[in-house]
């Protein structure tokens, strides 16, 4: 039997040939950008028994063989159950742990050791007449704390990875659970966030934006924060307050901070906004990135062959996994 799947938007629609190539099971695949083609969207969707993609920027047509609603990517805020049909399955992909985790830990390291900066002054003014190991002295990330809130994927493969470097690895989470092996202490948010403030070294934001994450790191909390502590956020913008978080940098309130996410992105009418309200690129206390820490190819061609698997899944009739709710709309 021939299954429909509808590549949906800008980041699905080119990648039938890798979806094609990875899949085991039969499907017919379609695609169109909803946003540029809303007429060939409300003509297709009704025939797709999955749809692969992120938000739709136009009417929904009846879906009545839709199964699966698959996102390629982790996030899902701008989604929910009445957007779907009764019984269509939304999962995310994550393959993203890897990634972000080698970043979290390369600005620990650049933070510790500034090879940017020595670089630049060894380029400029070279020995200064000091000889080998007489300087600049660096420093090193081992005894240093890490904190983790949100000790999920990313959570985890940070921990492994600052573990080896010779770090003590705190993290709180949502829920309650036995600690992992991984980590030195683990405690829910409620419990444990304002401990982990204060001991951390490096504050790493990697949780899920929701309403009890929205503005978690505010005015208050930034003042639990050693005043040499340093915030590396790759969760989602808004789980920071801006002008709190740009008013403690400012003021030197806390050492400095490693910004992946933001709160003003391209669109239709501005294609390169600043990425806050605030000048955060004035600031010498910010490594400032344009949320590209989990972006590599290796990463893209794995959530590529989870969508498909996940497809397969459907097709054979196994549990879909990564289902992050069902929809409740009557179609």
């Amino acid at each position: 039997m021939t299954h429909t799947v509808l590549l949906a938007g800008w980041v699905s629609k080119g990648k039938g040939p890798a979806l094609e190539a990875a899949l085991a099971t039969d499907w017919k695949i379609e695609a169109c950008d909803p946003a540029e083609e809303p007429d060939r969207f409300r003509e297709l969707a009704p025939l797709a028994d999955a749809i692969v993609g992120g938000h739709i920027n136009t009417a929904w047509p009846a879906t009545p063989k839709l199964k699966l609603f698959q996102i390629p990517f982790t996030g899902f805020d701008f989604l929910s159950p009445e957007k779907l049909p009764k019984g269509t399955a939304c999962c995310n992909t994550y393959e993203h742990e890897t990634s972000i985790a080698e970043y979290i830990l390369l600005a620990m390291l650049e933070w510790e050791i500034g090879l940017r900066h020595t670089d630049a002054k060894f380029r400029t003014v070279g020995w200064d007449g000091k000889g080998a190991a007489q300087g600049p002295v660096h420093g090193e990330v081992r005894g240093k704390t890490v904190g983790i809130i949100g000790y999920g994927h990313i959570g985890r493969e940070v921990a492994l990875r600052a573990r080896a470097f010779g770090m003590q690895v705190l993290g709180v989470g949502r829920r309650e659970m036995a600690k992992p092996a991984e980590i030195d202490r683990y405690e829910t948010v409620d419990a444990g966030l304002d401990r982990l403030l204060a001991e951390s070294d490096y504050v790493v934001v990697c949780c899920p934006l929701n309403d009890a994450t929205r503005g978690l790191i505010n005015a208050e909390t930034l003042g639990r924060m050693k005043p040499t502590g340093v915030l590396i956020n790759v969760a989602r913008g808004p789980v920071l307050d801006e002008e709190a978080v740009y008013n403690a940098l400012l003021a030197r309130q806390i050492g400095g901070a490693v910004i992946d996410v933001w709160y003003q992105y391209p669109n239709a009418r501005d294609r390169n906004p600043a990425p806050s309200r605030f000048p955060f690129g004035t600031l010498d206390n910010v490594i400032m990135t344009p949320h590209n820490s989990g972006w590599t190819q290796e990463q893209i061609d794995r959530r590529w062959q989870f969508v498909a698997a996940n497809l397969d899944r459907l097709a054979r009739g196994e549990p879909l996994e990564n289902v992050v709710f069902e929809g409740t709309r009557d179609t």
